[in-house]
């Protein structure tokens, strides 16, 4: 696998070609300016990240990456950390809220370990585990700045190689909240207090000595917010480090990629930091519940689609997400212009020129 700067010198910037050619497609179609919205924009953006005017998304896959955060011994997650390998088993039989849902919609779910704590040692888990679970951010660091980058090109290289027009990333770890919390208060430069929220589910004591434990994790640590090698590497997680270079690794492979919840809009906005043009292949799906998303979503200049009032994680708002895109295309792809649908559009003449 090629090393970090090599990757991020292979993304590109959308077709804009492309664009123009789909913004003038969808002038021609028998409807008003801009009466389908979002869809109108979605089809000439997959249009700029594909290069094509029509797009077959019929192949989807949701990548879900699955790892132990140390933190967990902090006290910070309800759930018992063994959790994190009985779903990450759970989400390859189709047990998980994500892995329902994607079955629903036709779409494929890869499952990666990345170091979950109990080794997994089930075929249907791709095995790329880096360590046994990160080290505690509230003594030290997760991981070394090697590891980081490991993380970052294996996840990078899963989605480059996904048999898939279309991807979605989510994660399964326990306590990962807590390490994304981190990750975002580090980057923004803002208090714990606004990038923090319950995950799971947590008393307000609980809740208010998660913070505690955060803000103690940015003191021990120092994280580069210039660096976010350097923040996922001190702060982060196996997970988010995986699901930030499948972002880049859709990027490079110019495929449409879909951000699930908080977890995964952090590996997303650590992407586009570290190559500003990842952000033009990115596409949200639901806006989480978990504080800290919408500081993330305005931060990367992105609004989610989806208002469902969702905190599951798992990547289970992207096979969501798919329907809409699948949308757009069948619009851009089936939809009469007004010269096959018989209509003369010349009354729309002085609305175009507003």
């Amino acid at each position: 696998m090629q090393n970090l700067e090599q990757l991020i010198g292979t993304i590109r910037p959308l077709d804009r070609a492309a664009m123009d050619a789909a913004a003038r497609r969808q002038a021609q179609l028998a409807k008003p300016p801009g009466s389908l919205g979002r869809l109108e924009e979605l089809s000439i953006q997959l249009a700029g990240i594909t290069g094509q005017l029509h797009n077959d998304l019929a192949k989807k896959q949701l990548l879900v990456f699955a790892a132990d955060n140390g933190v967990v011994a902090e006290g910070v997650a309800s759930t018992p950390q063994i959790v994190t390998l009985q779903q990450t088993i759970n989400l390859t039989r189709c047990k998980t809220g994500a892995a329902v849902l994607a079955a629903r919609f036709g779409c494929g779910v890869t499952v990666c370990d990345m170091g979950v704590k109990i080794p997994v040692n089930d075929p249907a888990v791709l095995d790329r585990r880096i360590a046994a679970g990160t080290g505690n951010i509230a003594a030290g660091p997760a991981m070394t700045r090697a590891q980081a980058e490991q993380a970052i090109l294996t996840g990078a290289q899963i989605a480059m190689e996904a048999d898939a027009a279309l991807l979605g990333i989510g994660e399964m770890g326990i306590g990962n909240t807590s390490t994304s919390s981190a990750v975002l208060a580090a980057l923004l430069d803002v208090d714990v207090e606004a990038v923090t929220g319950r995950g799971g589910g947590l008393t307000d004591d609980a809740f208010v000595h998660k913070k505690e434990v955060i803000r103690r994790a940015l003191a021990v640590n120092q994280p580069d917010p210039s660096d976010p090698v350097d923040v996922l590497a001190k702060v982060g997680g196996f997970d988010l480090a995986a699901m930030c270079g499948a972002f880049l690794g859709a990027a490079a492979a110019r495929r449409p990629v879909v951000i699930d919840g908080f977890i995964s809009v952090v590996a997303a906005l650590c992407a586009a930091r570290l190559c500003p043009a990842a952000r033009e292949y990115l596409i949200p799906s639901h806006a989480s519940c978990e504080a800290g998303y919408a500081l993330a979503m305005e931060a990367l200049k992105l609004r989610p689609m989806l208002l469902l009032d969702m905190r599951l994680g798992e990547g289970s708002g992207c096979p969501l997400a798919f329907q809409i895109l699948e949308a757009a295309c069948a619009v851009m792809d089936h939809m009469a212009t007004f010269d096959q649908a018989g209509i003369d559009d010349s009354y729309l003449d002085q609305l175009r020129e507003n």
